[in-house]
């Protein structure tokens, strides 16, 4: 497993929308370990997509159980081909992105989805999500769509922020540079 260089905005490919899988193969899995390894690289990352590391696949890793606000007992979810199929409710709630590292944003996002993926072996699975863990799979969908968290924003002006700590590779905190 490496930890691969995550792709910063405005990195073009963060901008397009990925292929489809059409088979997990050797590559696919090596793929699926490197996004593992860099997302658990990155304390407080809870997913990390495909173009994140400069790759337009349909694929993510998300382990919301390393941050504060993610269940506890969730474990590592792999998401090839991910569709959210049913939404509903929504929430407000501050994002934030490896691949913004100096902005987060309120975003509008719905309370509970249903996604349909395919795991690591290939084998289709459907489940709900809601709260903090259903806010991470729309934002890991969003980036295998081209879409960032400021793309969902209501108004750059006043739900766009600065970010006030930055979280280091050894777990320590500090503040950005002025």
């Amino acid at each position: 497993m490496a930890v691969l260089p995550v792709r910063v905005f405005p990195d073009p490919i963060l901008k397009l929308s990925c292929q489809s899988v059409e088979r997990v193969t050797p590559t696919v899995h090596r793929l699926i370990h490197d996004l593992t390894a860099t997302m658990r690289h990155h304390p407080r990352c809870v997913g990390l997509a495909a173009p994140q590391v400069g790759v337009r696949w349909a694929v993510a890793v998300l382990e919301t159980s390393r941050h504060p606000k993610g269940a506890p007992e969730s474990g590592l979810m792999v998401l090839v081909n991910p569709q959210i199929v049913e939404a509903d409710g929504a929430v407000l709630q501050r994002e934030g992105c490896l691949s913004v590292p100096d902005l987060t944003g309120n975003v509008r996002r719905a309370a509970r989805v249903r996604v349909q993926a395919r795991d690591a072996e290939g084998r289709p699975w459907t489940a709900w999500f809601e709260g903090f863990e259903a806010i991470a799979v729309q934002h890991e969908v969003d980036h295998l769509q081209g879409k960032l968290f400021l793309d969902r924003v209501s108004n750059a002006k006043t739900d766009v922020f600065q970010r006030k700590t930055y979280w280091r590779a050894d777990g320590t905190s500090g503040r950005p540079a002025q």
